[in-house]
């Protein structure tokens, strides 16, 4: 039931709240958006093993997936009309209403091409989790993992939302998991296949029944199963909310009007008056249209604001004996008096010091197109440096020590530019965040990174440029997780997360990220302790530098045995006597003496010889050996015909606990393991369950799959490479001279089969055969 405002203002002065309940009307979902699998297929009679049956509700026709030999795919005609609306999205939701048989591992819905799979929803449960299998960019499958067991024999409702990089998972209108993951490709082939209740006709089988299998084109589709999630419709506490809400803001409209009111009384008075408005630069300041040359910038004052355009330096063609160069305090080279000096083009005041192997120097300098001598000012200073360390400079006959600053000596590095001592002169070079207007970077511009696109702001937020940076600000209503995002909420403070309680939980656009606390080592949703020094004895490290001892020893590494004679701990029966041994005891019969051998187990006698399971473990099986208690799990012997086939399921003999090989060709026993399509799959009870083989990370920028394998490999021609960790900083230049960002791709000019692709600063091109 939800409320329904029946009025909620009358007149200018009476206000009337009126809430009451209605039902629910059904949410209508534009047919363009919705795929409802069942609607347009009917699996029933015409496949084997499926058969229609009593659903969660009675409003729509629910199915039993059941048996071990199916083929429930899509008409292929139909599949196309179907996927033909989930082509190129990269919003969508998908939804079911199941209930799965008890440990039953098999998947819900696949979309795939021969080994692609773009969409693929699954649920293990042997393992207790659902798998999401999709495309993303690069032709690479993504699996994004959530622990959750479906495969209980009851009704779940299950909807899992994608919209580009942000995936929630939901489990009876309950929101369980929300993560940030690759952005998925739905790049789909006319000829793709889709199948429900299994990934093909041998594998993934779901045994159980299913009812609302639905894509919707839209990230909150989930509202179809739980329209009280749909906070478009409001409660009666809500609209109690907004009441109080809108008296507020009538309460501040009053009198914000009586100060308008006074304000416009005021400002009529200032109709004969004239504000200039002026620009203040450096200290300087500017009236309205006033002009000025900033540097390489030619400036006007606009209104108060400063409005500044690069100055274009004109083409110069110098008459003989002169060539351009820059002068102190203007932008743009000028004609200067040459003068040629072993082989060298210098300029007036120019300087250069000729040093004879006789230790004589002469320096001259260049004057009205003429090396003139210049007087010897006396004797160089004494260096304190090694002579190793002195250096011969070009433009002065004494040397310097290195690492001398050329730069204090003076130099024509202007604003934004900074002064680099070189091993033999000085030279400007931009700052950060600047690029250079002129040659020698004397002259520097501010970057705008928010306009050029070279900025890292992420979602909700907005990038202002600065003086050689940026600033990502966030929009109005979220908070700031770090320098460049913003989100909603902080599922961290709120502790809506599934960070294990050793690890921290970090705030992200839509979700959280958890690491693991100094000390601990793992995923950051399951972390375990690690020591620095090793747990002797068999110990295991249960939190940093803490051990967790076997039976018999103890200390901070487990380095002292327990004397378990003189602490009470042995087994022993009365008539032996205990001996401490390392890590256990013995029980020893006394000389001339008869004894039983018997042991003391839970505070009952145990005789010798005699075997017993343990009452807590049914897969235990212990022994007394004169006078001590030995326990060990128990060895699967299939030959015997009463083994336990609870603990031993590898010795099931039943053909209905065997499992049958994707190819259809070999079988496997229960508890056999093999690897399919970079999969690990185990058979158990005849229910095959599969997940994706763990991979190393690679942590490099250009990465390749190797046929034949399953993980990425690091390479060094980015050409080669099948992903690309792309940086939006390393650009290309195309044949045009038009910058492109990493990852983009572009046909080649003048070819129709020529693909090229920026990768990190690379351009890697290929030709489509197909095209051709």
């Amino acid at each position: 039931m939800r409320p329904r405002l029946v009025e909620l203002v009358r007149g200018s002065s009476t206000k009337l709240l009126l809430c009451v309940l209605a039902p629910v009307a059904g949410l209508g979902v534009d047919p363009s958006l919705l795929i409802n699998v069942f609607k347009d297929f009917s699996p029933g009679a015409d496949f084997k093993g499926v058969s229609q049956v009593q659903g969660f509700h009675d409003e729509s026709r629910a199915y039993l997936f059941q048996g071990s030999s199916r083929s429930v795919r899509v008409p292929e005609e139909t599949a196309q009309r179907m996927l033909q609306k989930l082509r190129g999205k990269s919003e969508f939701t998908v939804a079911v209403t199941l209930k799965q048989e008890l440990l039953n591992s098999g998947v819900i819905l696949s979309i795939h091409h021969a080994e692609q799979r773009f969409l693929e929803l699954e649920s293990s449960g042997q393992k207790s989790e659902v798998r999401l299998h999709f495309q993303a960019k690069g032709q690479q499958t993504h699996t994004e993992i959530f622990p959750y067991t479906l495969a209980d024999n009851q009704w779940h409702k299950l909807s899992v939302a994608i919209s580009a990089s942000h995936v929630t998972l939901y489990v009876d209108c309950n929101r369980i998991y929300e993560r940030v993951v690759s952005v998925p490709v739905m790049d789909i082939p006319e000829d793709t296949s889709l199948w429900i209740g299994q990934r093909n006709s041998a594998h993934g089988l779901f045994k159980g029944v299913m009812q609302d299998v639905q894509i919707l084109v839209m990230p909150q589709g989930y509202i179809t199963q739980c329209p009280d999630l749909n906070r478009t419709c409001p409660t009666c506490n809500d609209f109690h909310g907004l009441v109080q809400k809108i008296m507020e803001l009538q309460d501040i409209l009053a009198k914000t009007s009586s100060k308008l009111s006074l304000a416009e009384e005021r400002m009529n008075g200032l109709d004969n008056c004239y504000c200039e408005r002026t620009c203040s630069v450096k200290g300087v300041t500017y009236r309205e249209d006033q002009a000025w040359t900033d540097g390489c910038k030619n400036c006007t004052c606009s209104n108060g604001t400063v409005q500044c355009e690069t100055i274009v330096c004109p083409p110069l063609e110098c008459p003989d004996g002169s060539v351009p160069a820059y002068v102190a305090g203007e932008c743009c080279k000028n004609c200067q008096p040459m003068c040629l000096f072993t082989g060298q083009e210098l300029v007036e005041g120019d300087r250069r010091a000729v040093h004879h192997p006789s230790g004589l120097c002469l320096l001259y300098e260049c004057k009205g197109h003429t090396m003139h001598k210049v007087q010897n000012s006396g004797d160089c200073p004494e260096l304190n440096c090694p002579e190793a360390e002195q250096v011969t400079v070009t433009d002065r006959c004494c040397k310097v020590c290195r690492g001398h600053d050329f730069c204090a000596e003076g130099n024509t590095c202007m604003e934004h530019s900074d002064c680099l001592n070189l091993e033999a002169g000085a030279s400007c070079s931009c700052k950060e965040g600047f690029r250079p207007l002129r040659s020698d970077n004397a002259y520097c511009e501010d970057i705008d990174e928010c306009a050029e696109g070279k900025h890292y702001c992420r979602e909700n937020t907005m990038c202002v440029n600065t003086p050689g940076s940026f600033m990502c600000i966030c929009h109005t209503g979220y908070i700031r997780i770090d320098d460049y995002s913003c989100t909603e909420h902080d599922e961290c403070v709120s502790e809506q997360h599934n960070c294990d309680e050793n690890a921290l939980c970090f705030n992200t656009v839509g979700g959280h990220s958890c690491s693991c606390k100094p000390g601990y080592t793992g995923n950051g949703t399951i972390c375990r302790a690690l020591c620095d020094g090793l747990c002797l004895n068999g110990g295991s490290c249960v939190s940093p530098n803490t051990c967790m001892c076997t039976q018999g020893f103890t200390g901070k590494r487990c380095e002292t045995d327990i004397d378990e004679c003189k602490a009470g701990r042995s087994t022993c029966a009365n008539d032996t006597v205990c001996f401490n041994l390392d890590g256990g005891y013995d029980c020893r019969c006394p000389h001339g003496h008869n004894c039983t051998g018997d042991c003391i187990h839970d505070n009952k006698v145990k005789h010798n010889g005699q075997i017993w399971v343990l009452d807590n473990d049914r897969c235990s099986v212990c022994s007394c050996q004169m006078g001590q208690v030995m326990c060990r799990r128990m060895v699967c012997d299939c030959e015997n015909p009463t083994v336990d086939l609870f603990c031993c399921p590898e010795c099931d003999p039943r053909l209905s606990s065997q499992c049958l090989h994707q190819n259809g060709l070999l079988t496997y026993a229960s508890g056999d393991t093999w690897t399919e399509n970079c999969q690990q799959c185990q058979c158990l009870q005849g229910e095959v369950d599969c997940w994706p083989l763990s991979c190393p990370p690679a942590d490099c920028d250009f990465t390749l799959v190797p046929e034949g394998e399953c993980c990425a490999h690091c390479v060094s021609d980015p050409c080669q490479a099948h992903s690309v960790r792309n940086d939006i900083t390393k650009t290309c230049e195309d044949e045009h001279g038009i910058t492109r960002f990493s990852g983009s791709s572009w046909l080649k000019h003048g070819t129709e089969c020529t693909l090229c692709q920026c990768k990190n600063g690379h351009i890697c091109c290929s030709v489509d055969p197909m095209c051709l």
